[in-house]
């Protein structure tokens, strides 16, 4: 296994609609696991494909408190949604910055497992957060997307100015 890039804002990679899996071979099952090593070193609860430059639809998540119960959604989609809830929100390829983000508290995903295997699941509280967020970023959007348009201002220029900061200190620039 072996770590791999997370892409972070501006990346325009990060913006663009994932293809469905079609074929799950023994390549794509490495990957699987890259991408959960990828996370769980990171730390993380999940990462989509796109944010690692993969242009497919599929995403790993742990919730669990013991980074013990990893997940594979192949393909997922939301089925139904209810309620609303609102979450504080952080992202592997925004680092640095959090907000409050408006989602649904339950949700009914249908996908595939790292097998190939339809599944569905209902999930609520930081599951069905977690399952939102990836799958936004499966469909090119990252959660500074569901903000206000004020907020979304602020936030750009807020992780702009992180990144013009870190881009000096590894030059040395001052």
């Amino acid at each position: 296994m072996s770590l791999l890039t997370i892409l972070h804002y501006p990346d325009p990679r990060l913006h663009q609609r994932a293809r469905p899996v079609e074929h799950i071979d023994p390549e794509l099952q490495r990957t699987f696991d890259d991408m959960l090593e990828t996370m769980y070193a990171a730390p993380g609860i999940g990462l989509a494909a796109t944010q690692v430059g993969i242009g497919l639809r599929f995403t790993v998540v742990d919730v669990s408190e013991a980074k013990d119960e990893p997940q594979v959604f192949i393909n997922p989609e939301i089925i139904t949604r209810a309620g609303k809830c609102k979450s504080e929100e952080g992202c592997l390829s925004v680092p640095g910055y959090s907000d409050t983000v408006i989602r649904s508290q339950q949700v009914h995903v249908r996908a595939l497992n790292r097998a190939g295997e339809p599944f569905e699941v209902e999930a609520e509280e930081l599951l069905a957060i977690c399952l939102q967020h990836e799958i936004d970023h499966l469909d090119g959007r990252l959660f500074i997307d569901r903000l206000s348009d004020l907020k979304r201002r602020r936030a750009r220029r807020q992780i702009r100015r992180a990144l013009r900061e870190a881009q000096q200190d590894k030059t040395g620039a001052g």
